[in-house]
Formats: C-alpha cells, structure tokens, sequence
C-alpha cells in the first residue's frame, strides 16, 4: 500500500501541474495521503515506503523515497473508544459495525443532536445510512427513500430488532428444515449444524474447510451457542477464533 500511495501521489501532482492548480509560487500544495481500512484483521503493512527498501551502505541510504500514509484502522478503536470520541468519523466507523441494532438507534439520534444546524449533512447521512443497512445480511432491511434523520430514526427504533430477530429466526428455521430434510437420522445437531452453515454463509460468505470442521465436530450446545453469535459478529474470528484458513 506504501508503494501505491506514492504512486498515487505523483499522479495526483502531476494532474495538478497539468491542470495549474499549483501555488502562487509555483510550488506544490501539501497533500496528506490517508488510508482508511475496514477489514476484519488488523493492518500489518509499512505505512512508509521507505520501510520497503532495505537498508543500503553508504551514501545510497539517504536518497531512499520516502513517503509515509496516515492509516485509519477502524479495529484499532474499541465501541467506548469510539464512543468517547464524539465525532462523525467515530459515528461512521460505530454504524458500519454496530455493537447492536439498538446501538444504531442511538448514533441516529447523537447525529439529530450534533448536526442540529447542519440540515445538508444530516441529509448526506441519512441517505449513506439507509444505503449501509439494506446492504447488511443479517438486517434484510427494504426501507423507503428517506433522506431525513430523525423520520430514519422513529422508522429503525420501531422495526431495527424486529427485523434483525426475524431474519435470525428464519435462518435457524431454514436451516433445521433442510437438515431435517436431508437426513433425519443424525437427529436435531445435524439441523442445527446446517441452520448454522447457512447463516455463516449468508453473513460472511464462503466458509473455510476448518471452520466446517470446528462446526461438525461441536455439541447441539457449542452450536446453539455459536448461532446467537452470528448476528452481531463482525468476522468468523469473533465467533470462532482465530482461523489458519
């Protein structure tokens, strides 16, 4: 990534000369590289191109490039860390990973409350948090076009946990009837296995090799357990722990 951001940087310089955006002085203006990351798993890359580069004799290791990125990891922050922050950036990185959907309703309302004289961001995030619910699985939200915060909170704080319990009834109740279907003779941990299965799948995507083991190999007890995990994990790893695959 190190890598990329200079080259990105010079493009981006060099369109600026192109277009004379420069200076008065015919200098460049500052640019701050920021890399925002979301993943699962904590950022491990260089946040200089100048780690990349070995260390060479002489005098060659002072004309090593540099240039170094400010990295946004939302993992690095814990819910209260963020909640202690009291600021939009913190309220986006809480919304795209809620702790739970009541948590939410709650970030609807502090952002009614702190954009109060901002009638144009309080449309912009309305509309990207609409957008961001009906994209989660685990809330199969279909809501109207809404552009005002406040009618976006009555309207979640009314259905929000409705929503997201009935989605996880349906998938343990799925998942036990094609069990059931598939085999009755393994009996109700089968079923459980399977609703478990479907909703990892719908939740996270494809399911590694280890994970299925871990899942067979569990009691109906583990696996009950690990199904009110499903709705309110942000990875495999939460529920799971950490995986080789």
């Amino acid at each position: 990534m190190a890598l990329r951001m200079m080259v990105y940087g010079g493009l981006l310089y060099q369109d600026l000369i192109k277009r004379g955006e420069v200076l008065a002085d015919g200098r460049l203006p500052p640019v701050l590289p920021i890399v925002l990351y979301n993943g699962s798993q904590r950022w491990s890359a260089v946040t200089d191109v100048f780690d990349l580069i070995p260390p060479v004799p002489g005098l060659v290791e002072q004309f090593k490039p540099r240039l170094k990125y400010l990295l946004i990891d939302e993992n690095a922050w814990t819910d209260s860390e963020l909640a202690s922050l009291k600021n939009l950036v913190a309220a986006v990185f809480r919304i795209e990973h809620p702790a739970s959907p009541d948590a939410i309703v709650g970030l609807l309302s502090l952002l009614h409350e702190w954009l109060a004289e901002r009638p144009d961001l309080r449309r912009m995030f309305a509309l990207w948090i609409r957008a961001t619910l009906m994209r989660k699985a685990e809330y199969r939200i279909v809501l109207p076009q809404i552009d005002d915060l406040q009618e976006l909170n009555v309207m979640l704080a009314e259905r929000l946990e409705e929503w997201a319990q009935a989605y996880k009834a349906e998938g343990k109740a799925e998942g036990k009837a094609e069990g059931k279907a598939e085999g009755k003779a393994e009996g109700k941990a089968e079923g459980e296995a399977l609703a478990l299965q479907k909703l990892l799948k719908r939740r996270f995507g494809a399911v590694s090799a280890e994970v299925l083991a871990k899942i067979s190999a569990a009691s109906l007890e583990q696996i009950d357990a690990w199904l009110d995990q499903v709705l309110d994990a942000r990875s495999l790893d939460d529920i799971f722990g950490p995986t080789t695959a």
